[in-house]
Order: C-alpha cells, then structure tokens, then sequence
C-alpha cells in the first residue's frame, strides 16, 4: 500500500491525502520507496504552471485531480532490473507521496533516466535520477540543504548564465523581487560571485526585509512600498512573485530603463497571473517568461557536461556558504505532514527562515 497527495488541478487548494494500492512490478522496473523530500515555493509554481509546462503529466492523479512534483531522496525498495539494486538510494523528481515506480534507462554508474511513456513529452532534464553513491554533489550532512536549495538555486544559475552571455542587456542593475525566496538568493549568490559589476538590489514585504539585508547577498533591500524611492538607472527585472500589480509597477517606475524583464515561477498564488503574463499594457520591455529545462538544455549543450557541471559545482558550494545559518531545517514526518505543508505553502504563510522537509 502506498499514498499520495492529490491535488485539484482547478482549485489548488483542494488537496487529499489517498491510499494507492501497489501493481505488480513490470519487468524492468524498479519501485522507490521515497524516504524525503522538501516543500518550498518552487512547488508552487509547479502546480500553478501546471498544465500549461506539462507539471500534472509526471505523476498522474486520478479524474481532475494530480500529484505535484517534488525534489527528494529514494530508496529502491523492489526491482526487476538487473542494473539497478535493491537498497540503493538515488535523488531526482518525486510525487508528494510514498513510493514511485520508475522503467530506469540509459543506466550508467551515476544515473539513469526514467523512461515511462507518459513522462517522454516533457523536458528530459526531470526524467533524470542520480545514483548516490557515485554523485560528486551528494553530502550526507547536507540531503536537507540539497532538496531545499538545490533545484532552486541552480534555476537561479541558470539565469545568470542566460544574464551575463547577454551582456545583462545592458543594465547595471538587477531588481530581484521576493527576495526572500531562495531561488532569487540563488541567482544573487551566482550574480554577486560572477557578475560582481551589477547591484543587486532585493524587493522584498516589508516584514522581510531584516532577513533579506541579513543573508548579506544584496547590495540594496528595499520594501514593496518604497519601490518609488529606487534609483532609475539601466536595469533588469527578475520577477520571482508572480504578483502582476508589483510587476507593472516596476515597468512604470524603470519604463525605458527597464532592458529587460524575466518572469521565473509564482510565490504570490493571490496575484499569480502576473507569472503568466499581465494582458494590461505596461511600459518597458514585455515580459518573458523563464523556462529554465530548456536554459539547462542549451547549458550543457554549449559547455559539455564535464564544464557544466564543474561550474555549477563551484557555484552550489560557493552558494552554500552564502546562505549557511539562513534557513533553519523543519523535518516533518508522514505523507498528511506534506499535505498540511503544501497548503501553508499556496497560502504564502511560511517564514522564509524555514525550510520544510518531509519524510513521508
């Protein structure tokens, strides 16, 4: 018997804990036993963003209802594959739930890919697993930091890189808003250690602002409210919010010197369709929405996989030290435990000091 979280894809904020039972193993396959995973905004977004970048297709739910997906570790509990074996534990894209049976191919001493049917459509780069004992990344003393940080720092990495080969447009600045996220702490560790020519200036609630001045990644902190009190000069925007008034906004106060405006995941869920796209005409550029499989696509393309991820190796650690003491780990335990996270999650109530993690 497993279970699982099933969300409403409609209404976000119906979700049910359910019992599945457990198929027969198909030759070839290979059943994880989840043993934990985080709950942070990235989550949200995937739900939010969910049928438009294929999210619900991963983990199929049942009639209107799906299983968000999460970044975690397993254990493989069954198999009835020769190259994988049982006890072993890997780290990739999970269900909010207790098990997952995944068809490993393209198995190699670090890794394989899941190759289910179902999950062929959408960006390679989620079908990936790693294999823990052979992955230069993994940490044990830092599992917790990993599913926490780590999906969402390298979307930040991946926007730098995007950033930087483009010469950032232009602009001597970057407006992160929420600040506070720890993708937009992602991308203004990566910015500060390899773009050090271009301010970093946080947006943040009000609230917040002592600990977004605290983590130190910042050159300036400035609350929703004093947007205005920002000093026009050539900038980029990265929209981390997803909250359409504070987005058209910035276009209104940086109009012309707005060079561009990256739109990357939904932390606001009351104003999200400013993730998605505003339809009110706004000054400045028009903005464009971060896809970042596809910028990790085009990254190992132009670097090799070997340069790639040497370079995003020195920024994780770099990163890690950044944010050391930042955030303070919050384990939960059980599959329920998940469910009440991710509903304090959509409603944006989490201290960003946090970092959730369940074992389910």
């Amino acid at each position: 018997m497993s279970q699982a979280v099933h969300v409403h894809r409609e209404q976000l904020g119906n979700a049910k804990t359910v019992d599945l039972s457990a198929a027969d193993l198909p030759e070839g396959a290979v059943r994880l036993k989840i043993e934990s995973f985080a709950v942070t905004a990235n989550n949200i977004t995937y739900a939010v963003a969910g049928d438009r970048f294929g999210y619900w297709n991963f983990f199929p739910g049942e009639g209107e209802f799906g299983v968000v997906p999460m970044w975690g570790h397993a254990v493989v509990e069954q198999s009835a594959n020769a190259e994988i074996k049982e006890g072993e534990r890997v780290y990739g894209y999970i269900p909010m739930g207790t098990h997952l049976t995944v068809i490993p191919g393209n198995v190699s001493p670090y890794g394989f890919a899941d190759t289910a049917e179902h999950r062929q459509p959408m960006s390679p780069i989620y079908n990936q697993y790693t294999r823990l004992s052979a992955d230069p990344e993994h940490d044990p003393a830092k599992e917790n930091e990993r599913m926490i940080f780590g999906p969402l720092f390298k979307t930040g990495f991946l926007i730098e890189n995007f950033m930087r080969r483009e010469d950032w447009f232009g602009a001597e600045a970057v407006i992160l808003t929420s600040a506070s996220s720890k993708t937009a702490m992602g991308l203004a560790s990566v910015t500060k250690d390899r773009s050090p020519g271009t301010k970093r200036i946080g947006l943040t609630s009000a609230g917040n602002v002592g600990f977004v001045e605290a983590t130190g990644l910042y050159d300036e902190v400035v609350a929703y409210d004093d947007l205005g009190k920002l000093t026009k000069v050539p900038s980029v925007s990265v929209d981390f919010a997803g909250n359409a008034k504070l987005l058209h906004s910035i276009h209104e106060h940086f109009k012309d010197d707005l060079k561009y405006s990256c739109l990357v995941g939904a932390t606001h869920i009351e104003a999200r369709g400013g993730a998605l796209g505003d339809p009110e005409k706004m000054s400045g550029p028009e903005p464009i929405l971060f896809f970042a499989p596809d910028h990790a696509v085009a990254l190992f393309k132009d670097l090799g996989q070997e340069e790639a991820a040497k370079q995003l190796a020195h920024s994780w650690y770099k990163f890690l030290g950044d944010v050391d003491g930042t955030v303070e780990m919050d384990v939960r335990k059980g599959i329920d435990a998940a469910r009440e996270a991710y509903l304090t999650m959509l409603s944006g109530k989490v201290d960003p000091a946090q970092g959730i993690v369940i074992e389910p």
